[in-house]
């Protein structure tokens, strides 16, 4: 499994799943900052990324088209407890890999990750 990290993930947060073995890139090294979320999301898609993001607009688009893919992680927790963000990432997506790799939504907060089967 791949991510591609949004904008809104920082950069430090992108050597933290490194480190825990997570392939990942941010979408500033491969594609213009000021894309728009379709061209991410379309890019995603055609490379078989997983998106990493903040923000709920992904999963907004998700909804809109009714698409399978790409799958979505939205992290809804300050970044202030990073390693402890990143930690709960990588748990979520070994639980779930087989839900990611065939299109889900899953947020996660500080106390718990929520899945739900794509289309919406």
């Amino acid at each position: 499994m791949k991510l591609l990290l949004d904008m809104n993930i920082p950069n430090k947060y992108l050597d933290l799943l490194t480190k825990r073995d997570i392939e990942a890139v941010k979408w500033s090294d491969i594609g213009a900052p000021n894309a728009e979320d379709a061209e991410i999301m379309a890019y995603a898609q055609e490379n078989n990324f997983v998106i990493l993001t903040c923000d709920l607009d992904f999963s907004t688009l998700l909804s809109i088209t009714h698409d399978l893919k790409p799958s979505v992680v939205q992290i809804r927790a300050s970044f202030q407890q990073s390693e402890h963000i990143a930690d709960l990432t990588t748990t979520a997506l070994h639980k779930y890999s087989d839900e990611l790799s065939n299109g889900a939504i899953i947020s996660i907060n500080l106390k718990k990750s929520r899945i739900r089967s794509l289309p919406l």
